[in-house]
């Protein structure tokens, strides 16, 4: 089976690990296509073999990326299209009918952020979003808000799977040679306790939180990994609580492994609109990772199984985060500074477990 995966862009983000994640797993004949520059994650992908395609779009319904795409699906004979994200998900699916393939699946990984969210969207682009929903087949979210989102905007139930982000624990395995080549490159002395949390510099992730936490943990260094259009009031804001000497910005990196051996303890205060992956990750790390919300694990607890390790803060407690630093910090100035061992919330949050749940899918589409 050939397959064509659309995406919006293939630079550091966490859909294009995720597509890197399946396309490396799947059996079958995949190619991919990049409607932006194409980045880290693409010169990955090429590296492994895989074909990547550039067809840089335009906003929206752009026709001459529609053409461009339904001559590279005809050219390529492909059995399946698979877009992923919004922008992908409106020119693909349209130029995969164009080009005469019945089989379109779409993969939604965010549905906030004014894009599409069944009450807060203006009408007519809700309208516009299911008129291009019902040229495909079939569209995955990557978690059940995310299923909700959808039905909320009015895509019947029975067109939407639930297929969770996952990772590859392997990727994010602790080497001591790594902290030590990120800490030197960083400026970090070795024997400095650093607090640590990756994703977008943006407001929903909470990170002033961690930067006034960070005053009341004595000696510890915060490693702020990610970027974004927040940076700049995160760095006042870190100089109005005295501690911009003790708070780095590292900017995005390709993949996120080396800098999270460089961490003690790893924190993420976004108490709303994530899937918490980056917290797989760091269990997968061997760190101690505070978070406040992190759908994965909150199954695991309510199912009285949690994980070693792992600790959920209090939103109705201000000095959740702070004490709970405090306490993790302590406890790895007791451990002189081992490492924990790798963890995992469970199989369904694997990659291989993820490219057998979507190779399942294209199947069922084949008949």
């Amino acid at each position: 089976m050939r397959v064509l995966h659309v995406i919006t862009a293939l630079a550091e983000g966490g859909a294009e690990h995720q597509l890197r994640l399946l396309v490396r797993r799947l059996p079958h004949d995949c190619e991919v296509v990049t409607l932006s520059r194409p980045g880290a994650v693409a010169a990955a992908m090429r590296a492994d073999g895989t074909t990547v395609h550039e067809v840089v779009a335009g906003r929206g319904h752009n026709l001459a990326t529609v053409v461009r795409l339904r001559r590279l699906i005809r050219r390529g004979r492909f059995d399946v299209v698979h877009t992923h994200r919004y922008r992908a998900g409106a020119q693909g699916r349209v130029a995969a009918r164009l080009a005469g393939v019945p089989r379109v699946v779409a993969t939604e990984y965010s549905l906030g952020e004014g894009v599409i969210d069944g009450r807060r969207t203006a009408p007519g682009v809700r309208a516009r979003y299911l008129a291009g929903e019902r040229l495909g087949r079939i569209t995955i979210a990557v978690s059940q808000a995310i299923a909700g989102r959808l039905c909320a905007c009015g895509v019947p139930p029975e067109r939407i799977t639930v297929i969770p982000k996952a990772i590859d624990a392997t990727e994010f395995r602790y080497d001591p040679t790594l902290r030590a080549a990120a800490r030197g490159r960083l400026g970090i002395a070795p024997d400095v306790p650093v607090v640590g949390s990756v994703g977008a510099l943006a407001p929903g992730k909470r990170f002033d939180l961690l930067i006034r936490a960070v005053g009341e943990v004595p000696g510890a260094t915060l490693l702020l990994v990610g970027d974004g259009a927040a940076r700049p009031a995160l760095e006042r804001l870190a100089v109005i609580e005295g501690v911009a000497d003790r708070v780095l910005f590292a900017g995005a990196v390709g993949h996120a492994r080396e800098m999270l051996c460089a961490m003690d303890v790893f924190a993420s205060p976004a108490d709303r609109d994530t899937f918490g992956l980056v917290v797989l990750e760091a269990l997968a790390a061997g760190l101690p990772t505070l978070y406040a919300t992190c759908p994965p694990l909150e199954e695991l607890a309510h199912a009285h199984a949690a994980v070693e390790g792992s600790y959920r803060l209090s939103p109705r407690d201000p000095e959740s985060l702070p004490r709970a630093l405090r306490t993790e910090l302590l406890s790895f100035a007791e451990r002189h500074g081992a490492r924990l061992p790798a963890r995992s919330a469970s199989s369904r949050y694997d990659a291989t477990e993820m490219a057998a749940a979507v190779g399942k899918v294209y199947e069922e589409l084949s008949g």
